[in-house]
């Protein structure tokens, strides 16, 4: 069987032009030709690789390293081995990704599966529709009619753009995606698996059991966002659903109908944002997190993994627990409850 790796590097750079790119400085000057053809983890160095160190941990790694350069903060410069290029940087996990984006550019933005360009002549383009030259259209893709696909976009094998819907320039359908009632920006990258516009979960009582409310509205998706797979973003009731530029959703997420989510926020995997929340600008939402309706987070706030969000979040906040509170109470709280627990059971024991 062979062992096949999926993202080979643009080329060999130098730890000069590497320092450069990233805005790091060399330690030893004399080391700024020695060459990188790959990066690794601080703890599973080779040869070739640049890895980071980023603390007191990481830098055990240091004495036994077989990378060809480091990037690390100006104290740990003094550990890295002696042919071993130092790259000082305030921030080496952030240059760190600046680099392994410049030696793997491919690795960042999704490409086509198939390899096609242009129309697939396994592609079903409903007439009425207008895709761009430049853009792709891989086999099994589907788009519908009236629907707009920009230039430089890839729409992936089994992606369906459903009637009227628009993706804009520069963006990736990933496979076996669906994008209907929406509107994409450009540069968007949906993974596979997304699902857009659905309708939303809306239902009344009846005489005979929930019937249906019509699900009228949108999702519109902004320039430069991202979304994982697996994730489904439900259209508006009656307005829209929207998604903030340059916001970054998770795998395995679930939006309700009419949520307005800002810019630049982050949602991780498993959150569960119920209909008509609003979420403030750079936002940022650990794992699990769960809202109820209606409720406000505020621009800048940060909740927890495993959050319940019941009530509105002020702006700038951090909190956890379930349901929701400030970050200090939450864990005053979860210290005296333990406190509580090993008295209970220390008494128990007495007892007994």
């Amino acid at each position: 069987m062979t062992d096949p790796v999926f993202f080979e590097p643009a080329r060999r750079y130098s730890a000069g032009e590497i320092a450069a790119a990233v805005g790091a400085s060399l330690a030893d000057a004399a080391l700024a030709d020695v060459e990188v053809c790959g990066i690794a983890a601080a703890a599973d160095s080779r040869a070739g690789a640049l890895v980071y160190v980023d603390d007191k941990q990481n830098r055990a790694h240091l004495l036994r390293t077989r990378a060809a350069a480091v990037l690390c903060r100006p104290e740990a410069a003094t550990d890295v081995p002696a042919g071993v290029a130092a790259l000082v940087a305030g921030n080496p996990r952030q240059a760190f990704a600046a680099a392994a984006r410049l030696i793997y550019p491919q690795s960042v933005r999704p490409r086509a599966v198939t390899g096609e360009t242009g129309i697939s002549p396994l592609a079903v383009i409903v007439d009425g529709a207008r895709v761009e030259p430049g853009a792709v259209v891989e086999a099994g893709a589907v788009v519908g009619a009236g629907a707009a696909v920009g230039s430089g976009t890839v729409i992936a094998p089994g992606a369906v753009i459903g009637p009227g819907c628009q993706v804009g320039r520069d963006a990736f359908v990933g496979p076996g995606a669906s994008v209907l009632n929406a509107l994409l920006g450009n540069r968007v990258v949906l993974h596979g698996g997304v699902r857009l516009g659905q309708d939303g979960f809306g239902y009344v009582g009846g005489a005979s059991g929930p019937e249906k409310i019509p699900q009228i509205g949108r999702v519109v998706v902004q320039d430069d966002v991202e979304i994982g797979a697996n994730t489904t973003i439900d259209r508006g009731a009656l307005g829209d659903t929207v998604i903030g530029e340059g916001t970054k959703i998770d795998n395995l997420v679930q939006i309700g109908h009419n949520v307005r989510i800002g810019r630049w926020c982050i949602i991780a995997a498993q959150c569960g944002i119920s209909g008509s929340v609003t979420i403030g600008d750079f936002a940022m939402l650990g794992g699990g997190v769960g809202a109820t309706d209606h409720v406000n987070i505020g621009a800048g706030a940060q909740l927890a993994a495993r959050a319940g969000v019941m009530t509105d979040v002020p702006a700038g906040a951090r909190w956890g627990g379930a349901p929701a509170q400030p970050m200090r109470t939450w864990l005053r709280e979860t210290v005296a409850l333990r406190s509580l627990a090993k008295q209970q059971a220390g008494k128990v024991r007495d007892d007994g």
